[in-house]
């Protein structure tokens, strides 16, 4: 592969990765909002607080599934660029995101559990671009 097929490829890797990292940062701060909205609801919010709660995991829920695209184009990027360490997301369980759509006290920590385990989450994946995408930058 001549030089400037390899800096092509590593260029597309860049850019895939940059996509996957907007688009979990976007997540990341969805699911920051929709748990603040949780705490508010689990401490005796109204049903106001329980739409705003609902309409900010229905968002993150998107946005996740547009995080989760663009990691699997990332990999695929990757595939393409030599010296990488293995880069690979489990997307099928990863970023998997409950929404419940009852109220109630236990009803409300279980969405809170579910919002913080999917920011755990997230937050992990964007670790693992930055680490990639830094590996990346090198070549």
């Amino acid at each position: 592969m001549s030089e400037m097929d390899v800096r092509r490829e590593v260029n597309e890797a860049l850019y895939a990765g940059q996509e996957a990292l907007r688009c979990l940062n976007q997540a990341k701060d969805c699911l920051s909002s929709a748990g603040n909205w949780g705490l508010v609801d689990i401490l005796g919010g109204g049903m106001l607080t329980t739409f705003i709660k609902r309409s900010k995991m229905k968002d993150a829920d998107v946005l996740m599934q547009q995080a989760r695209s663009a990691l699997k184009r990332f990999q695929r990027e990757l595939m393409d660029v030599e010296n990488i360490p293995e880069f690979h997301i489990e997307t099928g369980d990863f970023l998997a995101f409950a929404d419940y759509f009852f109220d109630g006290f236990v009803a409300d920590l279980l969405v809170q559990s579910k919002i913080n385990d999917a920011k755990r989450q997230v937050e992990n994946a964007i670790q693992r671009v930055e680490y990639v995408l830094g590996q990346l930058r090198r070549l």
